[in-house]
């Protein structure tokens, strides 16, 4: 595997850059990304955590049956994450058009939500490791120009809650308590921690990265 140790292969079970920037980050390079298309319709009184969870569990079921038929990532370790983004016990969705991106940005004005995020790691002997990460955020009062201008910046496709924090909504946050790379799409710390409960360590890859800059 590139930028951790030879004998580890990770796939990540998205398509997502921002998930894969994060994931390469912290010295991790994937040997495959495999996105799962999922139904990610909450079930009748799904809380947004359970939501998390379940769909990070089912990206990483879906994702796995289709390593399976690759020869060449046996043995390999697979993460899975969810985003969900909630008002209360109201979950926002994962906006495709602009009518939802403006509905989302009117509720979050001057408001405080949650960002869960669900991870799954699936080891090669099949077993299951999860990890739920909750960030808590406020958003400013934002007027009718500033909803009007970002929904035109179409930055929030496929966001859940209908925006990017790491792009122009991050000047809308007032506060935010717990992990900044949470509300990204994938939680930095509690990543680590998952894969290093496997032996799968960054760091022969952080000091490959300072002989370069050495030299």
């Amino acid at each position: 595997m590139k930028g951790v140790a030879d004998r580890f292969k990770l796939v990540l079970a998205s398509a997502s850059p921002r998930r894969l920037a994060l994931l390469q980050q912290i010295g991790f390079e994937p040997d495959a990304l495999l996105p799962a298309d999922i139904d990610e319709i909450p079930h009748k009184g799904e809380s947004p955590r359970s939501l998390a969870v379940r769909l990070a569990a089912e990206k990483a079921e879906a994702a796995a049956k289709v390593m399976r038929t690759r020869p060449e990532l046996a043995g390999a370790y697979l993460i899975a994450a969810d985003t969900v983004v909630s008002v209360g016990r109201r979950i926002l969705p994962k906006c495709e058009l602009a009518e939802e991106a403006g509905q989302c940005l009117r509720l979050l004005s001057g408001r405080a939500h949650r960002v869960h995020t669900g991870l799954c790691l699936i080891t090669p002997k099949g077993a299951a490791r999860q990890k739920i990460v909750e960030s808590r955020l406020r958003f400013k009062r934002l007027s009718s120009q500033e909803i009007a201008a970002y929904v035109a910046s179409r930055e929030w496709k496929g966001k859940a809650g209908g925006y990017a924090i790491q792009g122009l909504a991050g000047a809308f946050v007032v506060k935010l308590i717990g992990s900044y790379s949470n509300v990204v799409g994938l939680p930095l710390y509690e990543t680590a921690i998952l894969l290093g409960g496997e032996g799968m360590s960054p760091l022969a890859a952080w000091h490959r990265s300072g002989e370069a800059e050495i030299s």
